[in-house]
């Protein structure tokens, strides 16, 4: 049977529809929908299919790799040109490039396959694996990275049991199970072995789960015994009027009503949720909104662009305004560090100044706040904040998080409609908080403002596109899980980097002989 479905797969006709169909599938995976366990199998799927044709299998994976992303990031040209007002013209071609360049690393992951000589079993049920989340992690690092739609992702889902990998090794042990996973199902279902050696490989997939459900449950941190408050504010201000002169006092306004009608003990603002600089505000509204918040008993954290201390540059910043007197230059602050290359600095900028001028695209060139940051002291907490895309980097998020007994994110997805977008952003916050076994709190524009437990469950989440104040009561953790203990994902980058090694080494030996 199996030898008459591989022919049928085999024609052309069937073979690269059959592809975009996979990939085209790949959003389902992630949120808002979380079919995690639609993950495996697509990529199960798609090894067949590699293997099917070996003579294509480089051109088959770009292919793959650059329709799902086209799929996943569709919202890039919401951005682009219903938002940034950049015409068709640009932004059609725009929108398809970083997918472009991102399914260079899938590609790369299956040229390197290739290059093996090994028995089926360990070049499906390793090699593979071990080459993709190599590929993985280069997408996440290289040229600032973006991990966006990463196989661990998919798993990041209440009821998935390869998400208890994540406080063990990260996001990218959750991606290496994935692919185990989906490797593994092929060479159950499609083996080439006794039925013993399939039993092998149904074990195998057994343990993954077991293993990730039992660390999904273990308790690697623990309650400070300090719970709080926290009012997190959504002020639904259109990207399109977010910075226009004649809509910074209707913001204010509305953020101060937000303020002043929550006692909770901790209020965070979204990222940028004040649309002036920091030092150009007149004093007597930050001291409006400071005393707002003292008078409910609240400490108060807003989003806002500040300058640096040489008043040449300016920074994204959340800043404490509790106990504000006259001084906002003194107000302790955490500023972005990892920025958005096109959205927040300008790369190439001789190459890509012409296009920011035909884009209203304010505060595009923003410098960075440093790495070693302290958290935010607020009521019973001490808290890290990460402004936006930063949410992204697991590893950089272990220092602050050690020292924090609470995780907070403010974001401005507004860039992005109603799109997909922001579950998705909403998801990698949900990876983080299993990463580093502490609560997260997400302060949105627009949304996905959320409040996540420490397994990565999200436990309130306020209506998108609303004007409106989530609170919910949060729990203060401190302790470290293994993954913060091992320094983040480089361990076991290294440790896989080992294994490819080795198994080309024995790959080229077997191919010499």
């Amino acid at each position: 049977m199996f030898a008459k479905l591989d022919t049928f797969w085999r024609r052309r006709a069937v073979y690269w529809p059959l592809l975009l169909l996979l990939a085209a599938a790949t959003p389902l995976c992630f949120a808002p929908y979380y079919r995690f366990w639609l993950m495996p199998l697509l990529f199960a799927a798609l090894i067949r299919l590699l293997e099917l044709r070996p003579q294509v299998r480089v051109r088959s994976a770009y292919l793959f790799g650059f329709a799902a992303y086209c799929c996943q990031f569709y919202w890039i040209h919401t951005a682009l040109h219903d938002i940034s007002g950049l015409p068709n013209l640009y932004a059609l071609p725009l929108t398809v490039l970083l997918p472009a360049y991102l399914a260079l690393f899938p590609a790369a992951a299956v040229w390197l396959w290739g290059k093996t000589r090994l028995q089926r079993g360990l070049s499906v049920g390793l090699a593979l694996p071990v080459f993709w989340t190599l590929a993985e992690f280069a997408r996440e690092r290289l040229i600032t990275g973006f991990g966006w739609g990463a196989l661990g992702y998919s798993q990041i889902a209440d009821a998935s049991p390869l998400a208890g990998f994540a406080p063990l090794g990260g996001i990218h042990l959750v991606t290496f199970a994935t692919a185990l996973a989906g490797a593994w199902l092929v060479l159950l279902v499609d083996g080439e072995g006794r039925l013993k050696t399939r039993a092998a490989f149904a074990c195998g997939v057994l343990a993954l789960l077991a293993a990730g459900h039992f660390a999904k449950e273990a308790d690697f941190t623990q309650p400070t015994g300090q719970s709080s408050t926290v009012a997190l504010a959504q002020g639904n201000i259109p990207q399109t009027l977010k910075f226009r002169e004649d809509q910074v006092l209707p913001t204010l306004r509305r953020y101060y009503g937000q303020i002043a009608q929550t006692q909770a003990d901790i209020v965070i603002l979204p990222e940028t949720a004040i649309p002036v600089m920091l030092q150009d505000l007149p004093d007597s509204v930050l001291a409006e909104f400071a005393e707002a918040a003292r008078q409910n008993g609240s400490a108060l954290a807003a989003g806002v662009i500040r300058l640096t201390s040489d008043g040449l540059n300016y920074q994204n910043a959340v800043v404490d305004l509790t106990g504000f007197q006259n001084n906002a230059q003194t107000l302790p602050y955490y500023a972005k560090n990892h920025l958005v290359p096109f959205g927040e600095y300008k790369p190439l900028p001789a190459l890509t100044e012409p296009l920011y001028a035909m884009m209203d695209m304010p505060l595009s060139d923003f410098r960075a706040g440093g790495g070693s940051q302290e958290p935010l002291a607020m009521k019973n907490q001490r808290i890290a904040f990460n402004i936006c895309y930063e949410d992204g980097f697991g590893d950089e998020l272990i220092s602050a998080a050690a020292r924090s007994t609470l995780l907070a994110n403010a974001s401005n997805l507004a860039w992005y409609g109603d799109s997909n977008a922001m579950y998705q952003h909403l998801q990698q916050s949900q990876a983080r908080a299993l990463e580093l076994g502490r609560q997260m709190v997400r302060a949105t524009n627009t949304g996905a403002t959320a409040v996540i437990d420490r397994k990565g469950r999200v436990t309130a989440l306020a209506a998108a596109d609303t004007d409106t104040v989530l609170t919910a009561r949060v729990e203060g953790y401190t302790g470290e899980t293994p993954y913060m203990k091992l320094g983040g994902s480089l361990p076991l980058i290294g440790l896989l980097s080992a294994v490819a090694i080795v198994l080309s080494v024995v790959g080229r030996r077997k191919k010499a002989v």
